[in-house]
């Protein structure tokens, strides 16, 4: 079972890294006011949606402790960020409050998952 959660949460972190690479990489169009949604980006979230639940369910399954605030707060967070991405993704550009949102919602979701304990 440790072996197929290792794997979930590899994807999990792909996933993340997906989301903030696309946040990353638009940052300077951001700046010119032509920055958007990129595919990668709600690929990112939609891939963090499904194997944060898997995860979820693999510890559930595995007698271990799941902190339900914690993965409650993240999974509230995540559906905004996928609600933002989904919306306005076929938009040519987004507007800079929108664009910034998801980056500051995906970095809160990144510090709750690695400093909350």
């Amino acid at each position: 079972m440790d072996v197929l959660i290792n794997v979930f949460v590899a994807l999990h972190i792909i996933g993340i890294a997906s989301l903030l690479g696309g946040f990353l990489t638009q940052m300077k169009a951001m700046g010119s006011g032509t920055a958007r949604f990129t595919p990668a980006m709600l690929h990112g979230a939609l891939t963090m949606l499904v194997t944060g639940v898997a995860l979820v369910g693999l510890n559930q399954a595995d007698d271990q402790v799941v902190n339900n605030v914690k993965i409650g707060i993240k999974l509230a967070l995540l559906v905004v960020i996928l609600a933002l991405v989904y919306v306005k993704r076929d938009e040519a550009k987004v507007d800079k409050g929108a664009f910034i949102a998801v980056g500051a919602l995906t970095t809160v979701n990144i510090f709750i998952a690695t400093v909350w304990t």
